[in-house]
C-alpha cells in the first residue's frame, strides 16, 4: 500500500523535538518493513513563519518570504531522511517528478515544500495524486478536526468524519498565503475533493497514531 504522512511542523519542529523525530523514524521503518511505500511530508511549524516574518521585515515579497518557509521544511525534511538511512539520504525531492523515482529505489521518501505558492499540505495531495496513494494519513497537533479552534472555544466538537464539501463550508482561507495555518489548506481540500483521495488527520504527538490510521482503526478525523 502507498501512503503519504503529513507531519506537521508544529508536532516536530515547534520546538524542534528529536524524541518525535526518533519515533517517527521508527513508525516509518515499520511501515517499510509491513510492505508498504511511504511518503513523509514535513512542514516548517513556527520556525517557518518566524522566517517569513523577518523576510517580510526586511521588506522580502510574498513570493521571496516563501521560498524562506519551504527551505526550513527542506531542513526538517532532511534531519529525518538523514536518520532513516544517513548520509546518503541527505538529498530530498525538491520536484513532484522526482519523488517516483526516490520511493523506487528506496521505499521511502521524505520532503519538504517545493515551490512558492503552494503549502506541504497541497504537496501532500499532488505526491498522492502522482504516486497514486488513496490515504494520506496528517499529523497535527490536535486530535482532529473540530467545529471552532478547540485552543479558543471550550465548546467545540471534535468531528470523526465529513466530506470534502463539508470541510470546504467549515473552513474560510480562500487563497494560498505565506504562512497559511490551516488544519488542512483550501488548494489540498481542491485536489483531494478532486481525486477521491482520503485523508486522516490525527494527533502526530502520538505517532502511533499514524499505524493506527493505516491499519483502518476509527481515529481522528476521517475525510472523504
Amino acid at each position: 500500500m502507498k501512503v503519504v504522512i503529513r507531519l506537521g511542523g508544529s508536532v516536530i519542529g515547534s520546538p524542534p523535538n528529536p524524541k518525535l523525530i526518533q519515533k517517527y523514524t521508527e513508525i516509518v521503518q515499520n511501515l517499510k518493513a509491513q510492505g508498504h511505500e511511504v511518503v513523509v511530508i514535513v512542514g516548517g511549524g513556527s520556525h517557518a513563519r518566524e522566517f517569513i516574518q523577518l523576510a517580510k521585515n526586511l521588506g522580502l515579497n510574498e513570493r521571496e518570504q516563501d521560498e524562506v518557509a519551504i527551505s526550513v521544511s527542506r531542513l526538517f525534511a532532511q534531519l529525518l531522511s538523514m536518520k532513516l538511512g544517513g548520509l546518503d539520504w541527505k538529498t530530498t525531492p525538491m520536484a513532484l517528478e522526482e519523488v517516483a523515482q526516490v520511493l523506487h529505489e528506496r521505499g521511502v521518501a521524505v520532503m519538504g515544500g517545493l515551490r512558492p505558492g503552494m503549502t506541504t499540505d497541497a504537496v501532500a495531495a499532488l505526491v498522492a495524486s502522482e504516486i497514486d496513494a488513496r490515504l494520506i494519513v496528517k499529523a497535527t497537533d490536535q486530535d482532529g478536526i473540530y467545529t471552532k479552534d478547540p485552543r479558543r472555544y471550550p465548546e467545540a466538537e471534535k468531528l470523526d468524519e465529513l466530506s470534502w464539501d463539508d470541510l470546504g463550508r467549515l473552513f474560510g482561507e480562500a487563497k494560498h498565503k505565506a504562512g497559511i495555518h490551516q488544519i488542512i489548506d483550501p488548494e489540498a481540500i481542491r485536489v483531494l475533493r478532486e481525486k477521491h483521495i482520503e485523508t486522516i488527520v490525527v494527533n502526530g504527538f502520538k505517532p502511533e497514531n499514524i499505524t493506527a490510521a493505516i491499519r483502518g482503526e476509527k481515529i481522528g478525523t476521517k475525510i472523504h
